[in-house]
């Protein structure tokens, strides 16, 4: 995929294989995975898995998760993710906004900056005109994220899977 956003301090691509390990760094740690799914860190089998499925769903469909790149550095430095939220199937047919930042890089305003980047993509280049984000409900740097990129609160539910509580924003093109 030759898609490439930029923003004043990151470069986001589509995940790539060779993203595996610098993925599987982020997502061994605890507090970063602490509300994505279950909460259990990944190990390095499941971040390889996840990033060849990112790269199927990219070839089939033309969009998908963003590897987030910090320009100064060219380190890996978290992901903006484009995603069918199928694990919670009363919001469907929709398309889920996600973010991921690694621990060190936390507070530098890097979520919102990439996840504005990819909303553009979204309203601009897939021509979607609603996205939503899936945020655990006890995740106070998620929820100020979506705020800070104009989404709204839609619902509150529970995950079925996972039986957590979760916030569903979403924002309209």
């Amino acid at each position: 995929m030759s898609i490439e956003l930029k923003t004043e301090r990151l470069t986001l691509r589509p995940l790539a294989t060779g993203d595996a390990e610098a993925l599987a760094e982020i997502n061994a740690d605890p507090e970063v995975m602490s509300y994505i799914g279950d909460g259990s860190p990944r190990d390095p089998e499941q971040a390889e898995a996840l990033v060849a499925k990112v790269e199927a769903h990219w070839d089939a469909h033309g969009w998908g998760a963003f590897a987030v790149d910090e320009t100064a550095t060219g380190a890996l430095v978290g992901l903006a993710i484009l995603a069918t939220p199928n694990f919670l199937p009363e919001i469907l047919p929709v398309t889920e906004l996600g973010w991921r930042v690694k621990r060190d890089r936390w507070g530098r305003g890097y979520a919102p900056e990439a996840a504005r980047a990819v909303m553009g993509f979204a309203f601009d280049g897939l021509g979607l005109d609603r996205v939503v984000s899936c945020i655990h409900s006890e995740n106070a740097a998620s929820i100020r994220v979506a705020e800070k990129l104009g989404m709204t609160l839609e619902r509150e539910t529970v995950v079925p899977s996972y039986e957590v509580p979760c916030s569903v924003y979403e924002r309209k093109a």
